[in-house]
């Protein structure tokens, strides 16, 4: 399999699992939490070199699905509780997630203890600088907060923090699992190539 082949199977795959848990975001009831933090973070270590579009059309479909979503539940998009001037801080609360996952890339050779260390740490601070644009442009920018404080903010950060921590742990770890097995396979699928050449 190419390198592009293998990329577009990675952004495919991004896309539909963005599109089947961010579709219940505005309902805030459903068994599978939204993954879209996690998509950005496993883009950004699986499509840096296609990050000038890649980015920018996961970002469109995010905002595709919230708008149908929104649509779709008889509502006006801009009128909605959660579409405020604060919404756009999603371009760069996804960025950092993307950048997450693009320094993580940057300094991986294989599966190991360090790389682990390094993907739990990239997880912790890119989904902590994330929240801090989400839920702060939603906080201080949304008219639904009427009179917003510092006490208030850090309150409602911590309260969304450790919901999203765990969301964006779960789909990493399965990516995880999923580069340590391709990586095992490949290793294995190596010498079996050359014994038979032989």
């Amino acid at each position: 399999m190419n390198t592009t082949l293998q990329r577009a199977i990675v952004l495919s795959l991004l896309a539909l699992l963005m599109a089947a848990t961010r579709s219940h975001v505005f309902t805030h009831f459903t068994p599978v939490p939204d993954a879209s933090w996690a998509v950005f973070l496993i883009g950004g270590f699986y499509l840096r070199d296609w990050a000038r579009w890649a980015f920018p059309a996961l970002m469109a479909l995010a905002v595709a699905i919230d708008w149908m979503v929104i649509r779709g539940q008889g509502m006006d998009f801009f009128a909605h509780y959660c579409v405020s001037p604060g919404y756009w801080m999603l371009v760069p609360a996804h960025a950092a997630m993307w950048a997450g996952g693009h320094w993580l890339r940057r300094h991986y050779t294989d599966a190991s203890p360090g790389a682990l260390a390094r993907l739990a740490a990239v997880v912790v601070v890119a989904t902590a600088t994330c929240h801090l644009f989400a839920q702060g442009g939603f906080y201080w920018l949304s008219p639904a907060v009427a009179e917003p404080t510092v006490a208030g903010w850090a309150a409602n950060y911590g309260h969304w923090f450790g919901p999203y921590l765990a969301a964006t742990a779960m789909f990493v770890a399965v990516a995880a699992v999923a580069q340590v097995l391709s990586e095992v396979v490949a290793r294995h699928a190596g010498p079996a190539r050359q014994r038979k050449r032989g």
